[in-house]
This record gives structure tokens, C-alpha cells and sequence, in this order.
């Protein structure tokens, strides 16, 4: 149950000692807290029963001071599993995060004992691969920080552990590797988190917008994965990475803009495969932005642009439609939009049901009833079928809303106003920065010797020295000191 009553902005400037009285003022009306009372021990025990591991409670807290008199209990709370709280502050936050509380004579004693259960380690849903390690991260952290340290077995990896939420406590850890990131990037990160002034985060992606260079911006400036191995080579290649505590996802940065056209898979397969793949996902990305767009365009104010056998097809088609382009195709957009945002609200069996038949049975009757053409049907579905090529979620759902405003251009201005838009997009991403860095590196700044891990997969021979973009003091990647 929940405690709607708890006075928690009180409870964080109370700085006196704990007492068992002020701590179950603190918890008043907060029906699933525990207390048991040991006269003949003279203990009283706090603690939240759904927050703790039962086995491990009766086993290390409750047998022990039972079987233990009164004048021996003094020396057991001083053994190491037990931890003496002298702030009243700090005896409610642990108490909060799954520890017990013990009262003894005027003394207080924090014992962590949490166990709440956590979803096992999965595949991700989102960020799916066909060979590599298919384990992703899960709302747990320490499990997260576990699955990034089976991968990176040195004392280099470094921990730093924040606390954002007035009232949620909700923890984030900050990675980094110990003489290869760069400790600017790490100190602005930590300076970010550290001035959020906010009441609640649940999760990493609520916190990025917290601490974006442009909080104002449609692109994401901090990549985020539920892949630990993605996450692993990001720290090994000298970024800053963050874990928020109740999300499955971790983000780096800083990051650029090509990073979100990056698969796991590149890696795992022949370097050839792994370039043809990337090279394709550039050439989905500029179908998706300016396929529908073009078509708008050119059936609007550039005919003469269309070849003649085509041309004849194309009026054929249009001959009963009667809205212009511009209003044909964004209604066709709007319509692929909510199929696709229908499919992914219901279950994955009734979702994949209602975006292929949903799809075939409009199209169908739209160009059957004469509102759209069969040329931007093709047009619009191929659109839609490249930006699922975008690997980063996030990334995909910026190039589909840009889409919009690139029809709408086009619908006004022609070909002038499609490359306007698309001009637009290229100077805001210029302007654009993570965590200080160009969004756009390593074309701007130029660095063409970053280009063998951008717009292609060089073998792993020349890949070799970490990015410009973290600017490490140690240029050999597979070389770390253990």
C-alpha cells in the first residue's frame, strides 16, 4: 500500500538522532511497515516486509538476537553485517531501500537485508541481434552493474553513486574507466545530475531529459541500449555511462549523431556484411525522410521531372483523387502512424495482426474509393519500412515526426521547400552537442580517421585507437592496464 501521508520533505531536514518514536511518527499511516518488539532482548525491529528477503531476515537478524541475552547483544551489533545510524535522515532512507532497522537501548543499527524480487535476465524486446549475447539489462541496477562487470574484469572500472528525486531517492550510478575517459565529460555529468531539482524519475529516459545540452531539441543526445555489451564496448571506448535504478535502459555519452545507425550485429559478423548493413541504414534513413516528400513535390509543382511512361501511370492513378498530394499523403502518413502506434499498445499477437491486415485492407479500399493514388501507397509504405531499419528507438521516432514537416515543406514550396527542410535539419544538427561534444563528429569537427567505425566497418585491425570524440589520454583500445 501506499503512504500518502508521510511528511517526507520533514523527514529529510530532521538531522537529530534516530529514536524508535520519531521513526514511527515518520511511518504513520503506512500500513505495510512491520514492527516487532523483543522485550526480552529489549530490540524493536522496523522494516518494510515487501522491501526485504525473509530467509535472509530470520536467518542473519531475528535468530541471532533471539538466541542472544541481553548482555551479549551489544558486541553482535557491533559485528560488521550491522551498521550504527547516527541521523535520523539516514536511518529513513535505509529503511526505505530495504533495510532493518534495530532499536537497542538508545542505539540504532541498519542491516540490509532487501529481496525484492527482480525480472530475470531476457532478451531485449527492443534491440534484438541476430549472433552476439542476447542477455539485456533489467530494472535492477546491481544486477546491470553485475552483467557490465562479468564483461569488463578490471580494477580501472570505476562507480560513482547519485541521488535524484526529492521525494523517489531514485539512485544512479555514473561508469567510468579509470585512465581512458575523460574526466571532464565525467565531472559535467555528475554536475548535471547533481543540480536536478525535481520530485520524481523512473526512469533513464525521464532523466536524460533532465540533463540534454538542448532540452528543447527533437534529437536524442544521449544514446541509450539495454544491450550490456553495447554498453561495455562504450565504456571501453572512453564514454561516460549511467544506470538509473527501476530502468532497463543505460545511456553514454557523449554520443553523435551516426552512433544511433550502430548495431551490435556489425560487429559480430564479416566486416563486408557489417558495412553493407550500416551503409543501408544511411540510405533508410534518407527514403524515410524524403521519399513521401519527393512525391508530394513533384506530382504538385514539378511534373516535368516525372518520365513520360510513368507520367501517364501516375495521372491514371490520380484521376479520381480529389485532394491535392500534400493532403493525400499526410493523411496516408497519419494512418500509417496510428496502425503502427495500434500495433505496438496491444499484445505483440493482436499488434502484428492489426499492422499487416490493417495496412493491406486500407490501402486497398483507400485507392479502391479513389482518396489516394497506389503510386504514394508505395510511396508511404516505403517510408515506413525504412525507418524500422534505424536500430535506436528513440532516433526512429525523431526521423518519423521530421517526415511531416518535410511533406509539409514540400507541399507548399516544392523541391524548394524540401531542401530547405532537409538544409534545416542539417544546420540544427550542427548546432546540436553531448555533453559539450559536436553532435555531428567526426564530420564536424572533420576527423576522417574516425570514419572507419562510422560509415563503414573497418576490420578490427584498424579499429585499434578509440574515437577522437572521448578524447582519451590512452590512444591503443585493447591494450588496458588490468
Amino acid at each position: 500500500m501506499d503512504c500518502p501521508d508521510v511528511p517526507v520533505a520533514e523527514s529529510n531536514d530532521h538531522s537529530g538522532k534516530p529514536s524508535l518514536l520519531h521513526t514511527l511518527h515518520e511511518f504513520d499511516d503506512c500500513v505495510d511497515l512491520t514492527h516487532r518488539s523483543y522485550p526480552e532482548t529489549k530490540m524493536d525491529l522496523v522494516y518494510f516486509s515487501h522491501l526485504v528477503d525473509h530467509e535472509k531476515l530470520h536467518r542473519e537478524v531475528i535468530e541471532p538476537l533471539l538466541q542472544a541475552r541481553t548482555e551479549e547483544a551489544s558486541p553482535l551489533l557491533g559485528q560488521s553485517p550491522f551498521s550504527s545510524v547516527t541521523d535520523a535522515k539516514d536511518l529513513i532512507t535505509g529503511i526505505l531501500s530495504g533495510s532493518v532497522a534495530i532499536f537497542y537501548k538508545n542505539d540504532a543499527f541498519l542491516i540490509d537485508v532487501f529481496g525484492l524480487q527482480a525480472r530475470t535476465v531476457t532478451e531485449s524486446e527492443t534491440e534484438s541481434v541476430i549472433t552476439g549475447p542476447h542477455d539485456a539489462f533489467t530494472e535492477q541496477a546491481g544486477i546491470n552493474l553485475a552483467l557490465i562487470r562479468q564483461r569488463i574484469k578490471s580494477s580501472h572500472l570505476k562507480v560513482i553513486k547519485l541521488t535524484v528525486g526529492e521525494i523517489t531517492k531514485t539512485d544512479v550510478y555514473l561508469l567510468y574507466i579509470k585512465d581512458i575517459a575523460n574526466m571532464d565529460y565525467l565531472n559535467e555529468a555528475k554536475r548535471r545530475i547533481s543540480n536536478i531539482e525535481i520530485d520524481a524519475v523512473f526512469d533513464t529516459h525521464m532523466l536524460l531529459q533532465l540533463i540534454d545540452d538542448s532540452p528543447y531539441s527533437i534529437f536524442p543526445q544521449f544514446h541509450t541500449s539495454e544491450r550490456p555489451e553495447a554498453i561495455a564496448s562504450n565504456l571501453v571506448a572512453g564514454r561516460i555511462v549511467g544506470l538509473v535504478d527501476g530502468s532497463p535502459s543505460a545511456f553514454s555519452a557523449p554520443t553523435s549523431f551516426f552512433e544511433y545507425f550502430s548495431s551490435s550485429d556489425d560487429y559480430n559478423q564479416r566486416w563486408l556484411l557489417g558495412t553493407a548493413s550500416r551503409l543501408l541504414r544511411f540510405l533508410a534513413l534518407i527514403i524515410t525522410l524524403s521519399f513521401t516528400s519527393l512525391y508530394v513535390s513533384v506530382t504538385t509543382y514539378h511534373y516535368e521531372m516525372i518520365p513520360e511512361n510513368l507520367l501517364l501511370t501516375l495521372t491514371e492513378s490520380r484521376y479520381k483523387v480529389p485532394f491535392p498530394p500534400l493532403i493525400e499523403a499526410l493523411f496516408m502518413e497519419a494512418t500509417i502512424e496510428l496502425l503502427r502506434e495500434a500495433g505496438a499498445r496491444l499484445p505483440s499477437k493482436i499488434g502484428q495482426t492489426i499492422g499487416i491486415v490493417g495496412g493491406i485492407v486500407i490501402g486497398q479500399a483507400a485507392v479502391q474509393a479513389g482518396l489516394t493514388s497506389n503510386i504514394l501507397i508505395i510511396s508511404v509504405a516505403s517510408s515506413a519500412i525504412a525507418s524500422f531499419v534505424t536500430p535506436a528507438y528513440v532516433m526512429s521516432n525523431s526521423i518519423r515526426l521530421l517526415r511531416f514537416g518535410l511533406i509539409i515543406g514540400a507541399g507548399l514550396l516544392g523541391n524548394f521547400g524540401l531542401v530547405a527542410g532537409l538544409a534545416a535539419i542539417v544546420i540544427h544538427l550542427s548546432g546540436l552537442t553531448s555533453l559539450g561534444s559536436s553532435y555531428l563528429t567526426p564530420v564536424a569537427p572533420f576527423k576522417p580517421k574516425d570514419w572507419k567505425d562510422v560509415f563503414i566497418v573497418a576490420p578490427f585491425s584498424f579499429l585499434t585507437e578509440r574515437p577522437t570524440q572521448s578524447k582519451s589520454p590512452n590512444k591503443v583500445r585493447n591494450k588496458m592496464r588490468k
